[in-house]
């Protein structure tokens, strides 16, 4: 019998296609059960995660595994004999989990802020977002990816928020390219891997999706 895998999953969101990375980066098949987060969660959704009630849900032969990273690195230790996810040393294990933690718990909810509020407020989360994306750019440096020489973990975690450009520029006013031209060159080698490119979302969907939510919030 062989592995029977289903990703709940939603197209615009950058967790979510965490997962379709990984699962691409492997070969392997699933089916992709779709929702909608503007409407109400499914029965499925709310058994699989019923902790958090989040997607991305990966569900392997009945078992559901939660949260994107934690499904990255369960797809890299299951299937671990091709293209490994994970550097093979502790160390660089660790700092390539530091740096995806640090963008998840720093980064992106300070770009979040940028539809969240607005006023004086925004304006200080623009400034501060550029800052931790300069962050990561001088940490990216003149690597070509962020692990070296090839794709790996922390690049798997990054680029799809690379699809919300357009949204930071276009609720910001101001240009990615300009502030943090490598972190963009390093974006646009990345989306040259079909394992990549065909997982993201359209970036003008992205934006699109992202103003129905500030009219929801009011901002």
């Amino acid at each position: 019998m062989g592995d029977e895998l289903v990703l709940v999953n939603y197209h615009p969101s950058p967790f979510a296609a965490r997962v379709r990375i990984a699962l691409a980066e492997k070969g392997l098949k699933y089916e992709a059960k779709d929702e909608d987060l503007l409407s109400s969660k499914t029965d499925l959704l709310l058994k699989m995660n019923p902790i958090h009630k989040l997607l991305p849900v990966l569900i392997h032969n009945g078992k559901p595994i939660c949260e994107s990273l934690i499904i990255v690195e369960y797809i890299d230790e299951q299937w671990n004999t091709k293209s490994p996810l994970l550097p093979s040393h502790p160390y660089e294990r660790s700092h390539a989990r530091f740096w995806t933690d640090h963008f998840d718990t720093k980064v992106f909810p300070i770009a979040a802020k940028l539809w969240t509020t607005k006023g004086e407020e925004k304006e200080a989360a623009k400034k501060e977002f550029i800052e931790a994306l300069k962050v990561m750019e001088k940490e990216l440096g003149d690597k070509p990816y962020f692990g070296g020489e090839s794709f790996g973990y922390i690049d798997l975690g990054i680029i799809p928020f690379s699809t919300f450009f357009h949204t930071f520029e276009s609720l910001g006013n101001f240009s990615v390219a300009k502030e943090c031209p490598k972190l963009v060159e390093w974006a646009k080698k990345c989306m040259h891997k079909e394992t990549v490119s065909n997982s993201l979302c359209d970036p003008h969907k992205v934006y699109e999706i992202i103003l129905e939510f500030k009219k929801k919030l009011g901002t």
